[in-house]
């Protein structure tokens, strides 16, 4: 079986990995990436209706600044986000279904001024005409570079799974750097997105049904099952 690899940072990396292999796939973990707090700013919570959170990694590593913000409802991005918040102490406004853009659409009325906690990287967002928002950088991913394991692994057959724009890009720059050929390589992203931020010349570049873990990982298992010709996109 062509094994897929999964190079997204800790947690996350051992659960995606353990779900692959509940679904009978030959994965392997590599987290090409390590998440690090960052200093931040801390503000007035008066000044604010609701915090926006796109990732887990917000309420793992915000620190001490995240206490006087207990009283600001959150609007998570996807599942895994709400149940850090709610874990955290915090109280959900509405969970999304894994896109930032579409959670703005759902704002309460009454939430029109928004804190965003989030990552260094971070994808930009159009704000409704009455929303104004604030951002305050909370956590960072620090590359790493691909292990000799990884390394000659990728030089035969392999699906990589690709849960960030960041990942892909890193991804490419890796290969590139350690001579090694992408055609063979065949990648399952999280979005289309992210999908194209790998740029050309992979196996197969496709995208998941819906931008979370399980689509994710059904789409790779698809891909095990059925490989496709290299050279040929989808998604």
């Amino acid at each position: 079986m062509v094994p897929l690899v999964i190079i997204r940072p800790e947690p996350g990396n051992a659960a995606s990995t353990a779900a692959a292999r509940t679904l009978h796939m030959d994965a392997l973990g590599f987290p090409l990436f390590e998440v690090v707090p960052k200093s931040w700013e801390a503000v007035l919570p008066g000044r604010y209706d609701a915090l926006l959170v796109g990732s887990a990694n917000v309420f793992r590593h915000g620190g001490r600044g995240l206490a006087a913000l207990h009283g600001l409802p959150v609007y998570a991005v996807g599942e895994a986000t709400a149940a850090a918040a709610r874990a955290a102490g915090f109280v959900l406004a509405n969970t999304g279904a894994g896109a930032m853009q579409a959670l703005l659409g759902e704002l309460d009325k009454g939430h029109q001024r928004l804190l965003r906690l989030t990552g260094q990287e971070r994808v930009g967002l159009a704000l409704p005409k009455s929303a104004t928002m604030d951002e305050r950088v909370v956590y960072a991913s620090q590359p790493r570079a691909l292990p000799a394991e990884l390394a000659a692994l990728l030089r035969e057959p392999a699906i990589v799974a690709l849960h960030s724009a960041e990942a892909a890009h890193h991804l490419t720059a890796e290969c590139v750097r350690c001579g090694i050929r992408r055609a063979p390589i065949r990648l399952a992203a999280l979005s289309p997105r992210i999908g194209a931020a790998a740029g050309e010349g992979w196996g197969e570049v496709a995208a998941g049904a819906r931008p979370d873990d399980k689509a994710l990982l059904a789409l790779a298992r698809q891909m095990c099952q059925d490989p496709w010709p290299a050279g040929r996109n989808s998604g």
